[in-house]
C-alpha cells in the first residue's frame, strides 16, 4: 500500500526510513575527525560502503592536517528527499540549527528526477538560495539505464513487441505479442514510485510512452488524457516494491508465474545471474528505445549546513569516486563508469544477460510540477487496488508495551492507506474476532481507528486457523483485478488450532500464484527471539511467495510501514 504521498511532495514533513548503513565502520578502529555523511539511494548503497572502507583506510586529512572519514547512510531514493526537505523545513523555522548532525554533507539519489525534485522541494523552502546545485553540476558518479528484466526465453518476444509499454497496455499474454510464443500471461513488477527512484522512472516512462512525447515535454493535461492506458499497464503488476534490488530478487526466488517481467535497473539483471547456480533460470535486459539512465550524481548542497571543512572533505570523497580503481570497482557491482577507458568487460556481456554497448535515447526529467501531478493520478487514479487481510495477535502475551505498540502501528497503517486501498482487520486469540473493512476513505479511516482503539490482549494463540480464515475470506470475497494478500503479526507460537502448519501449508498452496486466485502471504513475528518460531513464520510466507520479518515495539511502524508500500 501506499504510505504518506500527501506528505513526500506538496508537504514534506515525516521522514520515512527504508534501511541505513555505516559502512565507514567496518574497519576493526573506529574512524576519528569529521564525519563526511553521505546520504545516498539504495542503488548506491553497496558502492558507497565499500568506497567509506577504502577511503578511510587512507586515513584522509583536510589541508589543514585535520581528520576526516566518510559515512554511509541509505534510503529509498523518495526518502532521501523526505529527509532533506524535512530537516531543511525545520531549519527554516527554527526548529533545528545547521549544526545538526542528521544534515548530510554529501546528497546521491539513483536519477536525475529526484533530482529535480530535490531542487524544486529545496527551492520552495529557501527561495533564490540555490541550495542544491543544478544537475549539470554535480559530478556524475555511475548510471545504470532502465531495462526490463524478464527470462531468456520470453526476451525476443518482448524485444519483437516495439513499444514494450504499449504493449503491456493492450495484451494479456505473450501469445497475443507473437504468434509462436507461450500464452503465459503477463505478470509485470515495479517499485512504489513515492518511495523508490526505479518506480517513478517507470510511472514517468509509462506516461511518456502512452502519449508518445519525451518526458520533458509531458504536461499535467497530459495526465489525465491518458491515465486509462496507464491505468491498464498497472492493472499487471504484481506487487509495488520499496527497493529494485529486493524486487529482482523476488523475481528469481518466485518464477514466472509471480513476474515475468520487471522494470529495474540494467545492475538487478547482472546481479541475477551472478548467484552462480548453474540451475538458475537465466535472465536478460531488454532495452527499450528510450529509457532513463538512472544517472547517481554526487550532490554536494551549497547550503549552510554544510560547513567549509566539509565542503572540502566532500569534494575529496567525490574525486575519490572518480578514480580509476574506485570506477573499475563500480562496474564489478553492475553500475556503469563514469570516466571513459574503465574496462566494463568482466561483468557487461551476454554471460550476464546484458548488452556492453546498448544504443537507446536517454530520457530527461519532466518538470517537477507534472512529477506532482503524476505521482497524485497514480495513488488516486492508476495504481492497481489492493485488498489486504491484516491478522493481529491480540492474546495475554501481548499485553502491556505490545499491544500499545502495535495499535499506535495500526493507526498510522490506517491513517496511511490510500484511497484504493482496503485491509481487512481480523484479530484473533484463542478465537477468531469478525473481520472488520476498513476502506481508505475518511469515514473507513474513522471507523478503523475506533476498532484499533478498543483491542484488549487476552486468551491464546489460534494461528494457523486464524491464517486459513483470512485465506477462505480473501477467496470468498476476492477481487481479481486488485493485489490480494494476508499480512500476518503475532509473537507466539500456536496453542490452539485445530488445523496443522502440515495442512495449513496445503490449503494455501491451492491459492497461490500457480492459481488464478494469486494471495500471497506476509508475516512478521513481533517481540524477543523465543517468543515465537521464525521458521514457522518463514515457512507460511514462503508457501505463497511472500517473505517474513521480524520486529518489536521499536522497529514494527517502520517495518510495518515498508510492508505497506508492497500492496
Amino acid at each position: 500500500m501506499v504510505s504518506n504521498f500527501k506528505l513526500i511532495f506538496p508537504l514534506i514533513i515525516t521522514p520515512l526510513l527504508i534501511s541505513g548503513c555505516n559502512g565507514a565502520n567496518t574497519n576493526n578502529n573506529q574512524p576519528s575527525g569529521i564525519p563526511i555523511k553521505f546520504l545516498v539511494g539504495s542503488g548506491f548503497e553497496e558502492f558507497c560502503q565499500q568506497t567509506a572502507t577504502k577511503f578511510n583506510a587512507t586515513k584522509p586529512k583536510l589541508s589543514s592536517g585535520k581528520a576526516f572519514y566518510l559515512t554511509c547512510e541509505a534510503k529509498g531514493s523518495g526518502d532521501v528527499i523526505t529527509e532533506v526537505v524535512s530537516l531543511s523545513q525545520q531549519l527554516s523555522t527554527g526548529g533545528i540549527t545547521a549544526d545538526d548532525a542528521r544534515f548530510p554533507s554529501l546528497i546521491a539519489v539513483d536519477g536525475e528526477i529526484y533530482h529535480s525534485q530535490l531542487i524544486y522541494q529545496i527551492d520552495k523552502i529557501f527561495p533564490s538560495k540555490n541550495y542544491i546545485p543544478a544537475i549539470t553540476d554535480s559530478p556524475l558518479l555511475v548510471f545504470s539505464p532502465m531495462v526490463f528484466m524478464t527470462t531468456k526465453e520470453l526476451a525476443p518476444t518482448l524485444e519483437k513487441a516495439g513499444d514494450i509499454y504499449t504493449a503491456l497496455s493492450k495484451y494479456e499474454n505473450y501469445q497475443k505479442l507473437d504468434a509462436n510464443a507461450s500464452p503465459l500471461p503477463i505478470y509485470f513488477v515495479q517499485t512504489s514510485p513515492i518511495r523508490s527512484n526505479s518506480g517513478l522512472q517507470t510511472l514517468v516512462a509509462q506516461f511518456s510512452s502512452v502519449a508518445n512525447k519525451p518526458p520533458q515535454d509531458l504536461t499535467i493535461d497530459d495526465i489525465k488524457k491518458y491515465q486509462e492506458q496507464v491505468k491498464a499497464i498497472q492493472s499487471k503488476v504484481t506487487r509495488y516494491g520499496i527497493s529494485t534490488a529486493s524486487l529482482a530478487d523476488s523475481m528469481v526466488k518466485n518464477g514466472v508465474f509471480w513476474a515475468n517481467v520487471g522494470s529495474v535497473y540494467e545492475s538487478s539483471v547482472i546481479h541475477a545471474n551472478s548467484q552462480g547456480d548453474a540451475n538458475q533460470t537465466k535472465y536478460q535486459a531488454v532495452y527499450p528505445k528510450s529509457t532513463f539512465s538512472s544517472n547517481i550524481r554526487g550532490i554536494l548542497p551549497n547550503a549552510s549546513w554544510v560547513s567549509p571543512e566539509e565542503k572540502e572533505g566532500a569534494g575529496k570523497v567525490l574525486d575519490f569516486m572518480l578514480t580509476p580503481e574506485l570506477q573499475t570497482f563500480a562496474s564489478e557491482l553492475g553500475l556503469r563508469p563514469a570516466i571513459a577507458g574503465v574496462s566494463i568487460e568482466n561483468k557487461f556481456n551476454a554471460q550476464f544477460g546484458v548488452n556492453s554497448n546498448p544504443q537507446y535515447e536517454s530520457y530527461r526529467p519532466p518538470k517537477p510540477e507534472v512529477v506532482e501531478a503524476m505521482l497524485k493520478n497514480w495513488q488516486n487514479y492508476a495504481k492497481k487496488p489492493s485488498q489486504v487481510a491484516v491478522v493481529v495477535d491480540v492474546s495475554g502475551s501481548m499485553a502491556g508495551q505490545k499491544i500499545t505498540a502495535v495499535q499506535n502501528t495500526l493507526l498510522n497503517y490506517v491513517n496511511n492507506l490510500g484511497i484504493k486501498e482496503e485491509i481487512i482487520l481480523i484479530t484473533f486469540s484463542d478465537r477468531i474476532n469478525e473481520p472488520v473493512i476498513i476502506k481508505g476513505t475518511p469515514e473507513g479511516k474513522n471507523k478503523g481507528i475506533k476498532y484499533i482503539s478498543s483491542l484488549q490482549a487476552k486468551g491464546g494463540t489460534k494461528l494457523y486457523d486464524s491464517a486459513l480464515f483470512a485465506r477462505d475470506w480473501l477467496r470468498k470475497n476476492l477481487k481479481p483485478n486488485a493485489i490480494n494478500a494476508v499480512l500476518i503479526l503475532t509473537d507466539g507460537e500456536d496453542s490452539d488450532s485445530k488445523i496443522t502448519i502440515q495442512q495449513l501449508e496445503q490449503e494455501l498452496k491451492k491459492s497461490g500464484f500457480n492459481s488464478d486466485e494469486r494471495i500471497a502471504f506476509f508475516t512478521v513475528g513481533y517481540g524477543k527471539e523465543g517468543e515465537f518460531n521464525p521458521q514457522i513464520l518463514e515457512q507460511i510466507a514462503n508457501i505463497n511467495n511472500g517473505y517474513y520479518k521480524q520486529g518489536d515495539p521499536n522497529t514494527i511502524d517502520k517495518l510495518m510501514n515498508d510492508l505497506q508500500v508492497e500492496f
